[in-house]
């Protein structure tokens, strides 16, 4: 009976296996890329093209891609290529690392990904490049799913955070605290050790103020994840009001472009409309809808209660008023309906009465004054979405961005404040560890140091394949 190696990397033997995949986006392109990592990285570039010059550490060398492999390399020539050999452990993978680059062309980069294959390696599973970053130690878990990050980023924002994240912002941030707790653990478990040997058992009050050194940077930790969930997910926004008060105009003045249709007859929309754009840095999906009012046609109706939706989903809601008369029983109904929530109101159509007075702050919400028309009040309401979207909240280095973050610091804060009040209730030593390394196995999870296969596994298929 054959058994299968614990790590799929691995073959029976114990030798690593040697991965290939096409790297670079599917299509055509004026460049495409096939990376080989393993240790029949060389051997099978060798075979694959004919280099001009020996390969080197680091160096990038000429080279015909060959119709079909072979040792004599007499095969015909049918592109051209460069290819780059990075000699483990100092590459990215920590092992040989061949990457050719060729012309984008699929047909090109399939011959030499099957041609690869045939040569001894196999195909990459998703995110096998970067895992075996992980597991060779030149990158911890946050700054693997960092690349990932990096490469979904639909914003320069979004960019740099990952970038950050990449160069071990997070994890920078996170060793103190750990440094700090191990620490904790040390005192607590030598006071337990040696007891009886005539050492002083740590006193509350010292154990009190470490647990604090610790609570109050992981509080602030716990709480980046409000901005960082938004500057890695984004936010909706329902645009709301009644027929006819400049929806459609405004959202189409927000992306730019003319998305949705726009005529004088109110009733125009009659489904929901939604745009992908980033304000400053945030991804933002903006959702027009059909405007609120009694309807007696079908497709008007069905419409509406897509709207209803939209505004019972959305993140934010842009309520539209219109400037030139009051607020009727049905839009005083949905202003009140909005309390609580993050909302503000656009007076739209305010160039149709130059000087009218009107609030800054109307049934408890905000108020911009716009004009879809002529594009008065579009950059402060861009302005207040902005600052609705991110809470007023600054950027900062280290942030959570995701929920797998969050759930380990908010296990560490929680274990941490359990063994506080432990503490403050005399409760013996030995009860309060327990609550500390459940911080510490917490605070591991988020590096990688403690994840289980299952986790890692679910981490790395999200990848693309080639990276």
């Amino acid at each position: 009976m054959t058994v299968a190696p614990a790590n799929p990397s691995m073959t029976l033997s114990g030798e690593t296996e040697t991965i290939a995949a096409i790297s670079t986006a599917p299509g055509r392109g004026g460049i495409g890329i096939v990376r080989v990592s393993g240790p029949l990285a060389s051997s099978i570039a060798a075979q694959l093209v004919r280099l001009r010059q020996p390969l080197e550490h680091a160096r990038a060398r000429l080279a015909d891609v060959l119709d079909a492999p072979g040792e004599d390399q007499r095969s015909d020539r049918i592109d051209e290529a460069v290819v780059t050999f990075f000699a483990g452990p100092n590459s990215y993978t920590a092992e040989d690392l061949i990457e050719i680059a060729a012309h984008g062309s699929p047909v090109v980069l399939d011959l030499l990904l099957r041609r690869a294959l045939e040569l001894g390696a196999r195909l990459a599973e998703p995110g096998e490049f970067t895992q075996r970053a992980f597991l060779a130690g030149r990158l911890d878990l946050t700054q693997a799913e960092a690349v990932r990050d990096l490469i979904e980023a639909q914003t320069l924002t979004q960019a740099r955070q990952a970038a950050s994240q990449m160069g071990g912002a997070l994890s920078r941030r996170v060793a103190p605290l750990k440094q700090d707790l191990v620490e904790l653990i040390a005192l607590l478990e030598a006071g337990i050790d040696f007891a009886e040997d005539d050492i002083d058992v740590t006193p509350q009050q010292e154990i009190a103020r470490r647990i604090q050194q610790l609570t109050a940077p992981l509080e602030r930790l716990d709480a980046s994840f409000a901005r960082g969930r938004i500057i890695h997910d984004g936010l909706s926004l329902a645009i709301v009001g009644r027929p006819n008060v400049g929806k459609s105009s405004l959202f189409n003045r927000l992306v730019e472009r003319d998305r949705a249709i726009v005529t004088a007859t109110p009733g125009t929309t009659r489904d929901t409309v939604s745009e992908r754009i980033a304000l400053g840095g945030i991804p933002l999906e903006l959702v027009d809808t059909a405007g609120l009012r009694e309807a007696h046609e079908e497709a008007e109706k069905i419409g509406i209660v897509r709207s209803r939706e939209a505004l019972a989903d959305a993140a934010l809601v842009l309520v539209v008023l219109d400037a030139t008369r009051s607020p009727d029983q049905e839009e005083r109904e949905l202003l009140a309906g909005v309390q609580g929530r993050p909302a503000l109101v656009a007076l739209n159509k305010s160039d149709l009465q130059p000087g009218h007075a009107l609030p800054d702050d109307f049934e408890g919400l905000p108020v911009v004054r716009t004009s879809a028309l002529t594009g008065e009040g579009i950059s402060s309401l861009r302005e207040r979405i902005l600052a609705l979207a991110s809470g007023g909240a600054a950027s900062e280095l280290g942030m959570l961005t995701s929920l797998r973050h969050h759930q380990a610091v908010s296990t560490a804060l929680e274990a941490i404040r359990s063994a506080d009040l432990a503490n403050r209730n005399e409760i013996p030593h030995e009860m309060i560890l327990l609550d500390l390394y459940r911080a510490l196995w917490a605070l591991d999870s988020l590096t990688g140091q403690t994840t289980s296969d299952d986790i890692l596994n679910l981490i790395f298929s999200k990848f693309c394949i080639g990276k």
